[in-house]
């Protein structure tokens, strides 16, 4: 499949949710220090440890 070029391609938003105080949220309703440590998280694959 040929990627199309850019100036025709649509963008759409997506919403991403992650977990705060034991809520679910969307990220983009979230303070900005809230977002700025979300950026700053790591992730780990716990089913690759020993």
């Amino acid at each position: 499949m040929t990627p199309m070029p850019k100036q025709n391609q649509e963008r759409t938003a997506c919403e991403i949710y992650s977990r705060v105080v034991g809520y679910i949220r969307p990220v983009g309703q979230w303070n900005n220090s809230k977002q700025a440590e979300f950026c700053n998280r790591k992730t780990f694959d716990v089913s690759n440890t020993d």
